[in-house]
């Protein structure tokens, strides 16, 4: 996939499947996650960290860079930003803003919005990040391409809080990305897809 195409698809008009619920309206703590598109020997790839197991909440599991916002946040895209340059290196002036996503409402109270924006050169994720080891214990890539396809989704119905909701589940490689991580993977993807 070229990022072109996926700018282009990204800006057109998107209205959420009617599949999508969103069963935690509630939800309003204000978070920002980075969805970081970036290039390494010509393949364009999504940046996933997986969190320290040690950490409190959700711990060893996959993620995207980010968290809450902050009170000294000018914005929900400076959440991303700063949150991924904490937890990974990652600077601001190597990111080319793409846009968000509507918020994504988590069982734990979140709103969390995903910023898309794209990495600016290249970038190895094994050589040109400074990981923080007491929030991020690995880094890791998988292809754009691969998480715009369908079929590398399963879905499965939740029942919580006499709610019904879906969780999403992305296998790759040895990795299995679910969760709020894997339900933003597949609005972006429904978006791009369409």
């Amino acid at each position: 996939m070229l990022i072109e195409d996926f700018i282009s698809a990204f800006n057109r008009p998107f209205v959420m499947s009617k599949k999508r619920s969103e069963p935690f309206p509630d939800a309003n703590s204000p978070a920002a996650v980075l969805v970081c598109i970036y290039q390494f020997q010509g393949e364009y790839s999504v940046l996933f960290t997986q969190r320290a197991e040690h950490l409190k909440h959700h711990g060893g599991q996959i993620s995207f860079p980010g968290g809450k916002a902050e009170k000294h946040d000018k914005n929900l895209i400076e959440t991303a930003y700063r949150e991924a340059e904490e937890e990974v290196g990652l600077q601001a002036k190597h990111l080319q803003l793409i846009g968000s996503l509507q918020p994504y409402r988590t069982v734990s109270g979140f709103a969390v919005t995903p910023i898309i924006s794209v990495y600016q050169p290249s970038l190895n994720i094994k050589t040109d990040l400074v990981i923080d080891k007491n929030e991020v214990a690995n880094v890791f890539g998988v292809p754009l391409a691969y998480l715009m396809e369908e079929k590398n989704y399963s879905e499965q119905i939740i029942h919580r809080s006499n709610k019904q909701f879906p969780v999403y589940f992305i296998p790759y490689e040895t990795k299995l990305i679910w969760g709020a991580t894997a339900g933003i993977l597949s609005i972006l993807k429904d978006h791009i897809t369409l």
